[in-house]
């Protein structure tokens, strides 16, 4: 077994992300509970210290993946202990996923983890590390709904259901974005290995700004329509409605004041 060759150091569940996940936890009874005098801070707390445990997830699922198709190395980095300090780029990692968040309620994961390609063998493997990270979010996102698909929501405060409604949102457009065949993105790394040596090298200097580039995109009002036009339709389809997601990230950006119009009861 590939794993015999880590040590028990190089897998246990670090505590910064043990910490990450207790900010959630606390910060999701607050929500259920509507403690706060503030809702919108709580649910901001909540669900941004849901979509950095989301994130280490995401990389985790690369750098497993990685370990168990021949690359031992990742675990010698800290990978596999899911602490999102030991990611090779913080700055794309972490810092540019939450301003992506924050600015425009946009989930958007960055590359961090660096896998030692040469030591994988077979272009599948290389595809499936590629894909194990979107993966991970669509299964986050089913776990969020859970509670709407399964017609669980009776006792459920409103608050929380937005909350759990906005994360979900942003669990799908990480899965939908980052899939795109663009360089620097995970849908490019799963074809990457099918393409001709000559393409890869031509497109290898674009690798760096491809999530800007899908960022900026986003800005273009018809693509940000039809966008969000196809996240809505998902959403529904497992019985998110847009006023669960439109109140949850209403809260969330609670920084902004309440909006003309705006009536989501929050108890």
């Amino acid at each position: 077994m590939t794993t015999a060759f880590t040590r028990r150091s190089e897998r246990r569940i670090s505590p910064v992300f043990l910490g990450i996940v207790a900010v959630m936890a606390v910060t999701g009874w607050a929500v259920w509970a509507d403690f706060s005098k503030v809702p919108g801070f709580s649910v901001f707390l909540f669900v941004t210290s849901a979509w950095v445990v989301s994130l280490c997830l995401h990389e985790y699922a690369h750098a497993r993946s990685a370990l168990h198709s021949g690359d031992i190395s990742v675990s010698a980095k800290g990978y596999l202990t899911l602490n999102p300090m030991k990611y090779t780029h913080a700055m794309l990692s972490i810092v540019l996923p939450l301003i992506f968040l924050v600015l425009g309620g946009i989930g958007l994961p960055g590359g961090a983890v660096f896998i030692e390609r040469g030591r994988i063998r077979g272009r599948w493997r290389h595809s499936l590390i590629s894909a194990a990270g979107p993966l991970t979010n669509v299964l986050f996102a089913f776990v969020c709904t859970a509670p709407f698909w399964l017609h669980a929501l009776d006792g459920v405060p409103p608050l929380f259901r937005y909350a759990l409604g906005f994360l979900a949102l942003l669990q799908f457009t990480a899965a939908i974005l980052n899939s795109l065949p663009v360089p620097g993105l995970d849908g490019y790394g799963v074809i990457e290995p099918w393409l001709p040596y000559s393409i890869r090298r031509q497109v290898e200097p674009f690798g760096q700004i491809g999530m800007l580039a899908v960022f900026a995109l986003l800005w273009i009002p018809s693509l940000n329509h039809a966008f969000f036009d196809l996240i809505d339709a998902i959403l529904r389809g497992v019985g998110v409605s847009g006023n669960d997601t439109y109140c949850g990230q209403n809260f969330y950006r609670f920084w902004y004041g309440t909006p003309p119009g705006f009536f989501c009861p929050a108890g």
